[in-house]
């Protein structure tokens, strides 16, 4: 029997401006995370004509737990698709670009070099768009990395999900300390770029677990993080164990400010790439 949702997670859908958006997606061979993970913030967004695009397909090769994103056998890699992506952010008027992409295992350099190609598509054809990129972990590898970092976008983010306690269960084929050196490693080699990493609550967490990953991220200076409450995608996904309050929330944020992160978001809506122009915004830095 699921739980009642609560007041403070019932959005509007806003239904024109998700369809507007949709018909330029599929007119142009794109999708959006926004609507693969069934966002809670999509009308918002839409209506803003803001997206975040996800390249590489939309089928992933690995299976968390908590993802609605499709698993399974992997699409060939569309050599348009930088291009067409660039063209859509033209198109939108965009100020500032998310693109993330499903985890490509099955890929020799898990996707790293057509992210970059995306990037240096999506600066061409838009030169004053400031540019994020939510990545995979890219099995760690530094040379795959290297490839998205030299291409040299302005936020790059890799989300650690959940706690490290909750690995096991929530990301079974993704490790924590993996995801923390992903972040390492992209702030020694370019101290530039801004690095981002995002936790979802509502999985069984504790206070003190939420602020050992807050303490971890600092370690690797990784500049902004954000909360949000998971939302169980089906009965199928691991299970919610709690709607966390917003108070705990601004709770969560103060704290966060406190130990020391430039920017932090949390809030019960609050996912990785909402408002992130916001967020790379207050660094003022011009690439």
């Amino acid at each position: 029997m699921g739980r009642k949702l609560p007041d403070w997670l019932k959005v509007n859908y806003n239904k024109e401006a998700v369809d507007e958006v949709s018909h330029l997606m599929a007119d142009l061979k794109l999708n959006t995370v926004c609507k693969e993970a069934n966002c809670p913030n999509l009308g918002e967004c839409f209506k803003k004509k803001t997206a975040t695009f996800m390249i590489l397909g939309s089928v992933c090769t690995r299976n968390c737990r908590f993802c609605n994103v499709s698993n399974g056998h992997a699409a060939e890699v569309d050599p348009e698709e930088p291009i067409n992506l660039a063209l859509a952010v033209k198109t939108l008027g965009l100020k500032h670009v998310v693109i993330t992409s499903v985890t490509r295992d099955d890929l020799a350099d898990g996707g790293a070099a057509h992210f970059a190609s995306t990037i240096e598509a999506v600066r061409k054809y838009n030169p004053d768009t400031t540019i994020e990129v939510l990545i995979p972990d890219l099995e760690g590898v530094h040379e795959h990395l290297d490839i998205v970092i030299n291409a040299n976008p302005n936020v790059i983010n890799h989300n650690i999900e959940t706690v490290k306690y909750l690995y096991a269960d929530v990301r079974p084929q993704a490790d924590y300390e993996r995801s923390l050196h992903v972040l390492k490693y992209v702030k020694e080699k370019a101290p530039d770029i801004i690095t981002k990493t995002g936790i979802m609550v509502g999985l069984g967490e504790t206070d003190e677990q939420v602020y050992e990953v807050m303490d971890d991220c600092l370690k690797v200076n990784c500049d902004i993080f954000t909360i949000g409450q998971y939302l169980r995608p089906s009965e199928n996904h691991i299970e919610l164990k709690e709607y966390v309050t917003p108070e705990k929330f601004e709770e969560y944020k103060k704290v966060g400010q406190e130990k020391g992160f430039k920017y932090i978001a949390s809030g019960p809506l609050v996912r990785s790439s909402y408002k992130a122009e916001e967020a790379s915004g207050v660094f003022n830095k011009e690439k």
